[in-house]
């Protein structure tokens, strides 16, 4: 784990299995680029949740790429993800890998909820929360048959939300269908 020079709070956690993440996502064919199938479980994840943004999360050493994204008003274009959501909505694939909640749930290996972040020290500080506004956090790992944490499905809300047992448990249940759906895929029978 990382500290924050001007405190002392945790912030990104260290991430001994990255390298095996990385080999597993390639071997898999997917981490690196945009797929319709996972922007298509991301708008249902959003639709589910009713949360403005959701995303299937894949984290390598240094970055997160968002494979399926859904946004309020549906752009991803590509550009900073700060201040194109603060502008327009749009929102960049590409996060650093110190940003966000999904880094914690992918070395935790546990869902996390996060129903105002403000109210939690460790969380609070994280740049997202200024750069972005995100204030609510819901996001769940991608646990493989192999054990690897491939990723993470979350969605995110830039006004508290009391997601509470309610909201754990669905996005536990969307991530157990998101990785039964990989299976599938990868054993070729989608």
């Amino acid at each position: 784990m990382t500290y924050d020079p001007t405190g002392h709070l945790l912030l990104t956690p260290v991430d001994r299995e990255a390298p095996v993440r990385v080999q597993r996502l390639r071997q898999l064919g997917m981490g690196d680029r945009p797929d319709p199938a996972f922007d298509e479980f991301a708008r249902k994840l959003a639709a589910v949740t009713g949360a403005p943004f959701s995303m299937v999360n894949f984290i390598d050493e240094n970055q997160q790429f968002f494979a399926g994204l859904h946004t309020p008003n549906g752009t991803h274009n590509g550009a900073d993800l700060g201040a194109a959501a603060a502008a327009s909505g749009g929102v960049s694939r590409i996060m650093a890998r110190d940003h966000g909640y999904c880094p914690h749930v992918v070395v935790r290996r546990k869902a996390l909820v996060l129903e105002d972040v403000c109210d939690y020290p460790r969380f609070a500080g994280n740049p997202v929360v200024d750069e972005i506004g995100i204030r609510s956090y819901l996001g769940a790992p991608l646990i493989d048959r192999t054990g690897i944490a491939l990723g993470t499905i979350c969605v995110v809300d830039t006004e508290p939300r009391p997601w509470g047992r309610a909201g754990l448990e669905t996005i536990k249940t969307m991530a157990a269908e998101l990785v039964e759906q990989i299976h599938r895929r990868e054993d070729g029978r989608f």
